[in-house]
């Protein structure tokens, strides 16, 4: 039998999306529906591998002037099912991997990576990244600064 999200259901996803946490009860109140009802359709949309996990977004801190951004472009020697898979396992286990992107064009997947140095990446490039399974290229650029932030001033 077939299964597709409805209006409600897109609507929830929609909440969660801005704020996981948001309570079930709001929720429920926002898309019209009780908050067992609301918690329901959330465990079905759950069990159908909709909603697949929550996470934490973190948001620019003093300390984080002290470390790294690293963007890292990774070609694999094949995109096969198993290739992708067994890479996209391996990079949810380093930490300093921010965000990973499966890429159209010449490269196959774009990593963003927060280091506290040079040397830290330097060690990760050796030890984990050119380590994942199927990786034959890795290009690495460093992040002068986030132009979206503001700039502090000189002292």
């Amino acid at each position: 039998m077939s299964w597709t999200p409805d209006n409600i259901d897109r609507a929830i996803l929609r909440l969660l999306r801005v704020d996981g946490r948001r309570p079930n009860s709001e929720i429920a109140q926002d898309v019209g529906l009780s908050p067992s009802a609301c918690l329901r359709r959330i465990k079905i949309l759950e069990d159908r591998g909709v909603i697949r996990g929550y996470t934490v977004i973190t948001g620019p801190h003093e300390d984080d002037d002290r470390g790294v951004d690293i963007l890292v472009q990774v070609t694999l020697d094949r995109q096969t099912d198993d290739y992708l898979s067994r890479f996209e396992h391996a990079v949810r286990q380093c930490p300093e991997v921010r965000e990973c992107f499966l890429m159209t064009g010449d490269v196959d997947y774009w990593l963003r990576l927060r280091t506290e140095s040079v040397a830290a990446y330097e060690a990760i490039h050796g030890e984990v990244l050119s380590r994942l399974p199927g990786v034959t290229r890795i290009s690495s650029s460093f992040a002068m600064r986030d132009a979206l932030r503001p700039r502090r001033q000189r002292r």
